[in-house]
């Protein structure tokens, strides 16, 4: 079995099967299989722990470059893809969730929020801006976009530090968690920062290679 195999029928099904288990778990909690439980308030413990998913699923998606840089492992590309399509559909469960459990579809209540919390407006816009990026996942939409493509993409930078600040403003007193995640985000952009700024040099020595290509685009690509 080549690479190519190897990705497509294990690596991938372990990373799809993977990602749906925080959700399995929340709906085995949610009917009390094997003694879980979401504590005392369902609705405000569901919401924390589907909307700290999506922003896990986007630093995992911002890891994979570096990782596969660093690590050597260049066909690891192959299941960003995946990552950042799970990122966006716990963000926008994790929406839906706070719609119809928390609002009840009131939608007047919900438009009032999101004007005026703070945190409620940062994680709205953060979801706005993760909508194109999944759209255009796809192969197609690549082609037609072109150059383009890459620029919409770099907006996930954006969706991702608007997701640690609405958590760190969700969170009313104990906030090591939300700047653990600041952390780590600070980390993967400078990781990003230093190599740009080595490109130049790079290449002027004339040791650059050229830029790997892959079968497949990344959606909420980070490059």
């Amino acid at each position: 079995m080549n690479v190519d195999q190897r990705y497509r029928f294990v690596y991938k099904p372990l990373v799809f099967a993977a990602s749906l288990t925080p959700l399995v778990w929340l709906v085995c909690a949610g009917v009390g299989l094997f003694g879980l439980s979401l504590g005392p308030d369902p609705i405000k413990f569901t919401l924390h722990w589907i909307g700290k998913t999506a922003l896990n699923f986007l630093m995992l998606t911002l890891m994979v470059t570096p990782v596969r840089q660093l690590a050597g492992l260049p066909h690891l590309v192959r299941i960003r893809r995946m990552l950042g399509l799970f990122a966006f559909f716990y963000a926008l469960l994790h929406f839906t969730i706070y719609l119809v459990l928390d609002q009840e579809l009131d939608f007047g209540d919900v438009i009032a929020d999101i004007a005026k919390r703070p945190y409620i407006t940062i994680g709205f816009t953060a979801l706005l801006i993760l909508t194109p990026l999944a759209i255009t996942s796809t192969n197609k939409m690549m082609r037609r976009l072109g150059r383009r493509w890459q620029t919409l993409h770099r907006w996930v930078y954006v969706a991702t530090l608007l997701g640690v600040w609405h958590y760190y403003w969700q969170v009313k007193k104990d906030v090591r968690e939300p700047l653990i995640y600041a952390g780590i985000l600070a980390v993967l952009l400078g990781y990003r920062w230093v190599k740009r700024r080595r490109k130049p040099a790079t290449s002027t020595s004339g040791s650059a290679t050229a830029p790997e290509r892959t079968s497949a685009p990344a959606p909420l690509r980070d490059s």
